[in-house]
């Protein structure tokens, strides 16, 4: 439709506002309560305008068609003036103050041209809270606008905030009112972005002085992929806000992406590298670049010309870019001769990988996360988005509230759980016997899409047969839930209309996860909910940044880039001719199996690319074993981590912040990283070392650029051909597959035909078997494992920052009816034995789990989760099983010390208790 704004005609879009439209004409409109993230409230009145000789609010106002809008109406204008200088008048002289870019209130007061209210009156004296180390609040700033208590629930979904008082006292206040730190606020700083007077602020965006750069670039921490811009001050990363244009987070971020960058510039960061004269009791010490080189180098040429390239491991790293993972691949099967090159996807989605190509042909998730927007119906099972992956989290809670229903599947009382229609709480390990339970109950009452399973399906006799013994009774006795949860949720689910699929580690990191990974496939197939117009599919949750890229790149001993085999003569030959070397034939060993072989003594050398395997792997003190017996270890990282402790050689590396390259997110969107600060001291990018190195042992391994290295990989690997950093540059990110310069990149796949060997979907005749731990009269609580929102991975870049303050030390969650049985109360310490080893932790009571299982995570060094957990490992992919750990519970001391004084205050919800 037409309107005229200031006697200008302008097109807008059927539903658009009179805000929309003069935005349109390009005519400044002041707002106070207005963010386009939310819906619109009116309240401020500061951006009235004229139409017809009304005075009416642009925000809230519908355009209509042949509409004349005048933004400089007298009448108008004069009472927008008088409501912001009442407004004004309430707060003191400093909120005019504020730099004008800081300051939406000063930027509408310059337009009007006020610097000061006519009207005399009281301004508050109610002081700051500056509890919390990254949000800070000035009570007497709040014009109570709304906005963040509105962000908080309608983008953010936590519902933290509230406007409390009456009247004049009228401020924003989190949880029930008492410090902000204590409170729900899980800091995604969205409060901080909307706020429109300063009243609330974060330390980095306070400081008036500019900024010297500014970088676009994409997050390091988690498999989500958001868009960031960092910027520096003086060197240092002053602040990092989320970019409203990124395509995943949408302007989003959360409390490790925007706030956890302290780490950077950590007093302990690795400047030098590190060499170790003797044996492993000797200690670490400064090198030069050249000796470390020449060490490194000619230690491992020895290994290989005498015990042959297999003496030697290498494990990549799913925090590394695309090109530093092509990089290292390449090392290992040109420089050093072998296969035995993994990453540690192997520990975490190898059976996603397995598993969606066996069921549809691509090792990643079906759709973009872009469907979720347009689901009735998701599905979760074993996930926590909202602690693992916390802007998809929010996504998922908007579409709730907007009416989508939503089933949880997971053995813990998530927070999403609270929100679900139906939650299946089922016992840890019995994925399989869930999904075929849903599976022949969308069979038997005829919810599937029996046009999909006859043209484009393939083994539903098969499937039907196992499902024989899955009838809901069965099921439910084998996930000890009740019947009518599966049922319940195998309605919602089947009639819906578009239903989606998210799932997580709670799936892959099982003893038979690869078994999970197919039968919940058999969901989204048996309904055609994928490869079909206006699907939602199957999205794999990742959890590190580039899990899905280290994959993607062939950091993997038995698949080249793009999961091309290695066994494959005409693809080695392409390869062959590529690099002007012989690729190795036979795959190369996982991690779990380079442990084995060096304990063995098969395994001489072990080359580590910024991974903490000796706290992150599961039965570490194996892995330790294994470390100790090989004659080399050679590791990059940040720090002097667990691993780094057993090394030869150090290199310092860098992180995301001072990187050029490419990421893959958990959509298969690739996306650029750029570098914004400059290495600290001699510190060097995994992508140098790799160069540095392969000269030292007499090799070249040429792209000199990581530009050159993406461009070598798209020469030779068809998922990527049309992928370049020029074109990332240009058109922003792309999904693989993309084929060619001239292709958009496939968001949603399978459209015309599964990539399987015939072309169909893969339904999976897969029986429930039993976890790889079970319980016993010695060992009878199951410990699961998994993240908390304030600490990532290993934390070893987490908890060098303040988000230490939010969550200072490991817990374990347990149920109050345990507790009450042990005599154990929040804060008291217990010693939790595995068949391997034993950890104290303090506890925390909460009902978010079961009796008789416990929960913790992996993020501390001083609590060495992973001493606990096994090797058994999923039969297909090896992945391990760190979800179902056997345990035993003895209390160490009751009631000395208080859950706040062990733990202090944290972001993460005990939930109800």
């Amino acid at each position: 439709m037409r309107v005229t704004v200031d006697r200008v005609g302008v097109e807008v879009a059927d539903g658009a506002t009179v805000l929309d439209a003069t935005r349109a004409a390009g005519a400044v409109v002041p707002t106070l309560c207005y963010d386009e993230r939310l819906t619109p409230q009116g309240s401020c009145r500061v951006c009235l305008v004229g139409v017809r000789g009304r005075a009416v609010p642009a925000c809230t106002t519908p355009a209509a068609d042949g509409m004349e809008i005048a933004t400089d109406e007298a009448a108008a204008r004069e009472a927008a003036q008088l409501a912001l200088e009442l407004l004004v008048s309430q707060l003191p002289a400093r909120a005019l103050d504020i730099p004008a870019e800081h300051s939406e209130l000063v930027r509408a007061c310059q337009h009007f041209g006020l610097t000061a209210s006519r009207f005399d009156g009281a301004t508050r004296n109610a002081g700051v809270d500056h509890s919390h180390p990254y949000v800070k609040l000035d009570r007497d700033l709040c014009i109570a606008c709304n906005r963040c208590v509105r962000i908080c629930a309608e983008v953010q979904g936590t519902f933290a905030l509230s406007l409390a008082g009456r009247g004049f006292d009228t401020v924003v206040v989190a949880g029930v009112g008492g410090p902000w730190v204590s409170s729900p606020c899980v800091a995604c700083g969205g409060c901080v972005d909307t706020c429109p007077s300063g009243a609330l602020t974060e330390p980095g965006l306070s400081d008036p002085r500019p900024f010297s750069r500014t970088t676009t670039t994409t997050c390091g921490y988690c498999g989500v992929g958001c868009t960031l811009r960092v910027h520096v001050r003086d060197g240092a990363v002053a602040a990092i806000t989320p970019a409203r244009e990124g395509p995943v987070n949408r302007g989003h971020a959360c409390v490790k992406g925007r706030f956890a960058h302290a780490f950077a510039r950590s007093r302990d960061r690795l400047t030098t590298p590190l060499v170790r004269d003797g044996g492993r009791d000797s200690p670490l010490r400064p090198a030069s670049w050249q000796e470390a080189l020449t060490v490194a180098a000619t230690r491992l040429a020895a290994i290989r010309d005498r015990h042959g390239p297999d003496a030697i491991g290498m494990i990549s790293s799913a925090r590394a870019t695309n090109e530093e993972n092509y990089l290292a691949q390449k090392f290992a099967r040109v420089v050093l001769g072998t296969n035995n090159i993994d990453n540690c996807s192997r520990l975490c989605h190898a059976p996603s990988a397995v598993g969606l190509t066996a069921a549809f042909g691509h090792a990643g998730s079906t759709n973009s996360v872009d469907d979720l927007d347009h689901t009735d119906c998701i599905l979760i099972a074993g996930a926590n988005p909202t602690e693992a992956h916390p802007v998809i989290g929010a996504r998922i809670k908007q579409l709730v509230l907007r009416g989508a229903r939503l089933i949880v599947i997971d053995p813990r009382r998530i927070d999403l759980a609270e929100m679900a229609d139906v939650h299946i709480q089922a016992e840890p390990g019995s994925n399989v016997a869930v999904f075929n339970g849903i599976a022949r109950i969308l069979i038997d009452e005829g919810h599937t899409d029996e046009e999909f399973l006859r043209t484009r399906a393939s083994g539903l006799a098969e499937l039907i047969a196992v499902l024989a013994d899955y009838p809901p009774n069965q099921a439910a006795r084998l996930a000890g839930v009740a019947p009518e949860a599966l049922v319940a949720a195998a309605r919602l689910y089947g009639t819906a209309r578009r239903p989606a699929i998210v799932y997580g580690l709670g799936v892959t990191e099982h003893a038979h996860g690869t078994d999970g990974v197919r039968t919940l496939s058999n969901l989204a197939i048996l309904k055609g909910a994928v490869g079909t117009p206006g699907c939602c599919g199957v999205l794999s949750m990742r959890g590190q940044n580039n899990v899905q890229g280290a994959s993607d790149m062939g950091a993997l001993p038995d698949l080249l880039p793009g999961y091309q085999r290695v066994t494959d003569p005409d693809v080695r030959a392409r390869f062959n001719q590529a690099w002007r070397a012989e690729v190795p034939v036979r795959p190369g060993l996982r991690i779990l199996d380079m442990f084995a072989s060096a304990i063995a003594g098969r395994v001489r050398a072990m080359y580590v690319i910024g991974e903490d395997i000796a706290q992150t792997d599961p039965d570490s003190n194996n892995v330790r074993r294994a470390l100790a017996a090989c004659d080399l270890v050679i590791n990059h990282d940040l720090f002097l981590s667990s691993t780094a402790e057993h090394a030869d050689v150090v290199f310092p590396a860098v992180p995301f912040l001072d990187k050029e390259g490419t990421f893959v997110n958990f959509d298969r969107r690739v996306q650029r990283v750029r570098p914004a600060l400059d290495p600290p001291g001699q510190a060097r990018s995994d992508f140098d070392i790799l160069h540095l190195l392969a000269r030292a042992m007499g090799a070249d391994l040429g792209c000199s650029t990581p530009a050159e290295a993406m461009a070598e990989c798209a020469a030779l690997t068809p998922t990527f051909a049309g992928i370049s950093h020029a074109r990332l540059d240009v058109e922003g990110p792309l999904h693989w597959p993309c084929r060619g310069i001239d292709e958009p990149g496939e968001g949603r796949l399978y459209l015309d035909s599964f990539a399987t060997p015939d072309g169909r979907a893969a339904l999976a005749a897969r029986p429930y078997l039993p976890p790889g731990e079970q319980p016993s009269n010695s060992f009878p609580y199951i410990l699961i494992t998994g993240r908390r929102l304030s600490h990532y991975n290993s934390g070893s870049m987490s908890r060098r920052t303040p988000n230490q303050q939010l969550h200072p030390h490991e817990i374990l969650d347990m149920h109050p009816d345990d507790a009450a049985r042990l005599g154990l109360t929040n804060g008291d310490l217990v010693e939790v034995t595995s068949r391997r080893a034993t950890v104290t932790y303090p506890v925390r009571l909460t009902k978010t789990v079961s009796p008789g299982q416990i929960f913790t995570t992996f993020g501390f060094p001083d609590t060495p989760t992973n001493a606990l957990t096994s090797d058994a490992a999923d039969t297909e992919t090896g992945c391990p099983e760190y979800k179902i750990t056997a345990v035993s519970l003895n209390p160490v001391i009751t009631g000395s010390e208080s859950l706040a004084v062990v733990l202090g205050p944290s972001t993460s919800k005990p939930g109800p208790s």
